[in-house]
């Protein structure tokens, strides 16, 4: 995060705050931290547009981690801090990491996957001491550096790499052009205006800082001399409170945490001021229509929804009432040229769902993966897709109803999970839910819900039996689940996103047809 003229403006505001601890760490630190580890960097000999990574929780670290390349022209890469140490190895190789800075909670990850990681010469332990002439404390290796800028300051960002929903992780690298630390990657620009970011707002962050969009959310914060509170972890109470203690103006969420936020008792929710808020965005899942609903007759119209894949492809928005208006919708192209197509490449008629394309508004390459890159896009190279599926209406508003891979084809008919899914999540023994195609010698798949039960509420078949008969109030046929598993807790990360694979692997098995 780069601190810029905020350091002398503002040197003894606090740049963020940790929620739960309270540790607050001030302009003045964070620019003397980020800067010691700039020199580091090119101590060990990184020079611009090498890379690192970034494998922690939430911790006090984690800004200054990141904010020693945005300043020395570096690409990191924040790793998703649950991933296995196999995981985590194929994505320090696939990065080409030099450095790995990882925490003490972390290391034991950290150093399982360093022995297959030949080319990772130093592991820096941000909150904690070495071991060994490869895995080294920071505060001792960087005790002795200038915590003034480095000679040679010039921007760096971010190659985060996709979730991995649809096979192994993609780093996705944006041109990084030589520009002075201080200058702003046009991307980040268009953020600001959209997220309408101000000097002196206080930013609420509940996720884990190694998704795209809390990444770029804090380190704008900084960038406009706010400061950010950081949650460890979410807990919708605790969000709640965060808000009036802090006097919280901007925050960003995903539809789980509304839903989470919701499901508490109503004394609870009305126990907490959140008047301070003026804007309060979503993303990275589509929200469920009840629920956003419910949100914005809890929240007041400070709702707004975006649309955009990491790789920046393009994106639509739209606030609280373009959404009452337009029920379900992602909102409007803002950024990028949308087109909905078939299979062929056609154009869908308004109203029928296809793959969304976008005639690409940021260029992106998947990182050493030149045939993974061609794969999303078109075959004259203009228009780029992450397969979602969608349809625009007649005043050009988005609607997305899946994910390409996971359409299910049952009888010959097309049906997207994702309005199942968003009813299920509405009931109130449910606390999330998946639904997916699973094998059917008949009818090549059936519809199959696996469902996580609220504290308290028993699985069984009688909740099954309920589950079945509350959707066929509200859905067709073909879209009831014929049948509905139960999970102690489902495979989603903090981030919102489900791993719905791992739950519809387990019934397809080996098999590498879905035809039956």
């Amino acid at each position: 995060m780069y601190t810029g003229k905020h350091v002398h403006l503002r040197p003894l505001q606090p740049a963020f705050i940790m929620a739960s601890t309270g540790e607050a760490v001030t302009y003045r630190e964070l620019d003397a931290r980020s800067n010691r580890l700039a020199h580091l960097f090119r101590r060990r000999g990184l020079k611009r547009l090498d890379h690192y990574s970034i494998f922690m929780e939430n911790n006090s670290r984690y800004l200054e981690a990141c904010g020693a390349g945005e300043r020395s022209g570096l690409y990191y890469t924040c790793v998703n801090s649950y991933l296995t140490a196999s995981e985590l190895a194929y994505i320090l190789t696939n990065s080409q990491s030099r450095i790995l800075i990882t925490s003490k909670e972390k290391l034991d990850v950290a150093r399982e996957a360093l022995k297959e990681c030949s080319k990772v010469e130093l592991c820096i332990v941000a909150d904690g001491d070495g071991e060994s002439e490869r895995i080294v404390g920071l505060q001792e290796v960087a005790a002795d550096m200038p915590h003034t800028p480095i000679a040679d300051e010039c921007v760096g960002t971010a190659m985060l790499y996709s979730s991995g929903t649809t096979g192994r992780p993609k780093g996705i690298l944006r041109p990084l052009p030589e520009l002075a630390a201080d200058q702003q990657l046009p991307l980040f620009d268009f953020l600001v205006k959209i997220w309408q970011y101000r000097e002196g707002m206080i930013y609420l962050s509940p996720a884990p800082l190694y998704h795209s969009a809390p990444q770029a959310a804090v380190n704008l914060t900084i960038k406009m001399g706010g400061t950010a509170i950081i949650m460890e972890r979410f807990d919708p109470e605790q969000y709640l409170e965060l808000v009036p203690k802090w006097g919280v103006t901007h925050t960003q969420l995903v539809p789980t945490m509304f839903s989470r936020m919701l499901k508490l008792p109503e004394e609870v929710r009305k126990r907490h001021d959140l008047s301070s808020l003026e804007i309060a965005i979503h993303a990275a899942a589509p929200c469920p229509a009840a629920v956003k609903d419910d949100i914005i007759k809890w929240w007041g119209p400070i709702i707004h929804e975006y649309y955009g894949a990491t790789e920046g492809l393009g994106f639509t928005s739209c606030d609280s009432e373009q959404w009452l208006a337009h029920r379900g919708t992602v909102g409007r192209v803002l950024l990028g040229e949308l087109h909905i197509l078939d299979e062929n490449m056609k154009a869908c008629p308004v109203g029928t769902s296809g793959t969304v394309w976008f005639k690409t508004a940021t260029p992106f390459e998947y990182f050493n993966d030149p045939a993974r890159t061609q794969e999303a896009r078109s075959a004259d190279g203009t228009m780029s897709t992450v397969g979602d599926v969608g349809y625009v209406d007649d005043d050009g508003y988005l609607y997305l109803t899946d994910r390409a891979t996971f359409m299910i084809i049952s009888g010959g008919v097309n049906i997207y999970p994702q309005e199942c899914e968003n009813l299920l999540i509405t009931h109130p023994k449910i606390a999330d839910a998946a639904v997916f195609g699973v094998p059917n010698p008949d009818l090549g798949e059936e519809v199959k819900a696996v469902v996580q039960p609220m504290p308290g509420v028993s699985p069984g078949q009688e909740l099954a039996d309920e589950l079945i008969a509350f959707c066929r109030q509200s859905l067709s046929r073909q879209k009831v689940p014929r049948s509905i598993d139960f999970e102690a807790e489902l495979p989603r990360l903090p981030t919102g996103k489900l791993y719905k694979r791992l739950l519809r692997d387990r019934y397809w098995g080996n098999k590498t047809s879905r035809i039956v």
